[in-house]
């Protein structure tokens, strides 16, 4: 029996997403209801990614019209399938609007898919957006509904801890590293060689915290040594300050739950290196809280962003403990703060900077889009390192999960490139209150 062909109706949270979305549906046709672009019309104005987006996608649309009416089948190209503008919302049969309430845009947006199911008996139709709610009321209807699943990472790819014990190590090969600090790979690492990759070398009661540099194709001896005022607790902390470090690793993945000291490590490595880059930069997204946008919390600009940077002023007021008020390296972060080469500031404030001779740090990255990822990367000029940090176990936008959330997507992507390096962090070292509550709770 021949497969019937399929129409997918995409919601506006798909579009704000990915503004490519209509194209990565293969041979099947492609539909938004006219809702859809009324509110791409209120989200076009704004220097945010979703306001890009919208933007991008009217554009395109508008392009591909050209001469001819959205009302009917505009082909897409290649081997794509068509696209067209649902103008009609009130089915014959079945109707959202009387079955939920009148008002509500996703209503008109299920209607819209309930009456192309009605005139396309041949076809599947199936409604595509990143709201959960919808896809629920979508389906109580009869409609198919499903996630936007291009660019997700599949959840084998998140469990792995990003260290190798390599067990049966030469002894010879330990003594070696220990005494030289490197040795040639030589097959040391067999199946689980990559690049920037970090591994526990163990003979009998031996053993050695190593990473292996592609550049060199040697394996290297990782010490635990203070930086700047902060010594590593566990050998993934030790592993996430070589990679932050690392002259020759240009982006780095920190990924682990609260407390396993992320963002701790990644601001005391920049204030380490401190003279190799021109500025330091750490920046957040900024998701707002109950569903209240900032314009709405009191104050100017400051006093609005203050709650959301504070964790980031956080981490640097502790590392400025670890040294007394007349210590040179206290005195160090101050002149650091007073001069503009250390800045704490919401991502959106950065956006458009050109990244050179930059350390930049993002913090909760699990709150950005794939895209966003792609665009801060994109940024980056000569001599700068970007690090992103999160945990996509907490994430606190509405329309990401765990498998379809910017530093997922990163870590899945770059995974064995020479210029990245991912480390999970297992261990929390915030408290044993803490710990207790990431296990338990």
């Amino acid at each position: 029996m021949a497969k019937k062909k399929r129409v997918f109706v995409l919601d506006t949270s798909v579009l704000l997403h990915d503004h490519q979305s209509i194209q990565n549906f293969g041979s099947n046709d492609v539909a938004i209801p006219i809702t859809v672009l009324e509110e791409l019309d209120k989200f076009k104005i704004g220097n945010d990614t979703k306001n890009f987006s919208a933007r991008e996608v009217i554009r395109f649309i508008d392009k591909l019209s050209g001469h001819n009416s959205l009302q009917e089948w505009i082909p897409l190209g290649g081997k794509l399938g068509n696209f067209k503008v649902i103008l009609q919302s009130n089915p014959d049969g079945l109707n959202a609007v009387n079955v939920y309430s009148s008002g509500k845009n996703d209503h008109k947006i299920i209607n819209a898919a309930l009456y192309l199911k009605e005139i396309h008996k041949t076809k599947d139709v199936i409604l595509t957006t990143k709201d959960i709610n919808l896809r629920i009321k979508a389906k109580a209807l009869g409609i198919t509904a499903e996630d936007y699943e291009t660019g997700k990472v599949e959840h084998s790819q998140l469990d792995p801890s990003s260290v190798t014990t390599i067990e049966n190590v030469d002894a010879d090969q330990i003594r070696q590293i220990f005494t030289k600090g490197r040795i040639d790979e030589n097959g040391i690492l067999g199946k689980d060689k990559i690049p920037n990759g970090y591994y526990i070398l163990k003979n009998g009661k031996s053993s050695s915290l190593a990473v292996y540099n592609p550049h060199l194709d040697q394996i290297e001896r990782i010490e635990k040594e203070f930086v700047y005022g902060i010594k590593p607790k566990n050998a993934e902390q030790a592993f996430a300050l070589n990679a932050l470090q690392s002259e020759h690793v240009k982006l780095v993945a920190l990924q682990g739950v609260a407390g396993t000291g992320k963002t701790l490590l990644a601001l005391a490595s920049s204030l380490e290196q401190g003279k190799r880059y021109h500025q330091i930069i750490l920046a957040r997204p900024i998701v707002p809280l109950s569903n209240k946008e900032i314009g709405f919390l009191p104050g100017d600009a400051n006093d609005k962003i203050g709650p959301y940077m504070e964790p980031l002023w956080d981490n640097l007021k502790f590392i400025k403990s670890q040294f007394g008020e007349n210590e040179k390296k206290h005195k160090a972060i101050l002149d650091m703060e007073e001069n503009g080469k250390i800045i704490i500031s919401p991502l959106a404030f950065i956006r458009g900077r050109s990244l050179s001779n930059i350390m930049f740090i993002v913090d909760e990255a699990q709150n950005l889009t794939p895209h966003e990822v792609k665009t801060i990367i994109t940024r980056a000029g000569e001599n700068t390192k970007i690090v992103f940090t999160g945990d996509v176990n907490q994430i606190d936008t509405p329309y990401l999960d765990e498998h379809s959330n910017g530093l997922a997507y990163l870590v899945d992507k770059l995974r064995g490139q020479n210029l990245f390096a991912h480390v999970k962090l297992e261990k929390g070292e915030r408290s044993e209150l803490a710990n207790l509550a990431n296990d338990l709770l």
